[in-house]
């Protein structure tokens, strides 16, 4: 089974619209370097694991209160044992929502068809051919591409999700990110956050300003039905 590497028992922003508890799973592909979950992607080891029956003892003494669980990483796809978590929760009537960074598609498709999944919140962390260079990382982008189709075509409630960071996505990366995303329903510009960073040089990084994420939110308003702020 999965190792659980923290529990947050009421997380009303994870699963909006919920009662809702966030999981957190260690370890991840990527390695972003404004990633504000260092513990979890690099040392995910050194960190305390949850007992199953303690999660599970934690569940059945919020029947009837609990609605949903957020399953959120590092990334939660990279476990390929994942399904039985999901199986876990569903078996007591709760809704499960997955933030991924869409580098697993196939997985992402086996959990939707098999019903493990009803909501989905996927990071777009940059146009496709700056991938690579945004999450130091070797991944194939058209896992990415994949993961948004599967994504937009699931008929499950979604969001796409991307961090804008000062120096490393601007306003040209937000058009080419609105064009990958064609024909998707909601999208949320997120503002990055210098706490606890990968890169410690992101310490000193200074966010964006109201302003300029408004600008974002303009530059991509037409292009969805809906298009949040979050963080701001």
């Amino acid at each position: 089974m999965v190792e659980i590497k923290g529990l947050e028992k009421f997380a009303p922003k994870d699963f909006v619209g919920f009662i809702s508890s966030t999981v957190f799973l260690g370890g991840c592909n990527f390695r972003c370097p404004f990633c504000h979950n260092s513990d979890l992607v690099l040392r995910p080891q050194d960190l305390p694991t949850f007992p199953m029956d303690y999660f599970t003892s934690y569940l059945d003494s919020r029947k009837g209160w609990l609605e949903g669980v957020c399953i959120t990483g590092g990334e939660p796809l990279i476990h390929n044992d994942l399904e039985s978590l999901l199986i876990l929760i569903k078996k007591r009537g709760l809704l499960v929502k997955i933030d991924s960074n869409g580098s697993f598609p196939s997985r992402l498709e086996k959990l939707i068809k098999k019903k493990l999944i009803d909501r989905i919140a996927m990071d777009v962390k940059a146009p496709l051919e700056r991938y690579q260079e945004v999450t130091v990382s070797n991944i194939q982008e058209e896992k990415i591409t994949r993961s948004i189709n599967i994504i937009k075509n699931s008929g499950l409630e979604y969001i796409f999700r991307t961090t804008v960071v000062p120096d490393l996505i601007g306003p040209e990366d937000i058009k080419k990110i609105v064009q990958m995303l064609d024909g998707a329903k909601v999208y949320q510009i997120q503002q990055f956050s210098p706490v606890n960073p990968i890169d410690s040089r992101y310490l000193k990084k200074k966010p964006y300003s109201r302003e300029k994420i408004q600008g974002f939110v303009k530059i991509a308003k037409p292009h969805f039905s809906e298009v949040r702020m979050e963080g701001v």
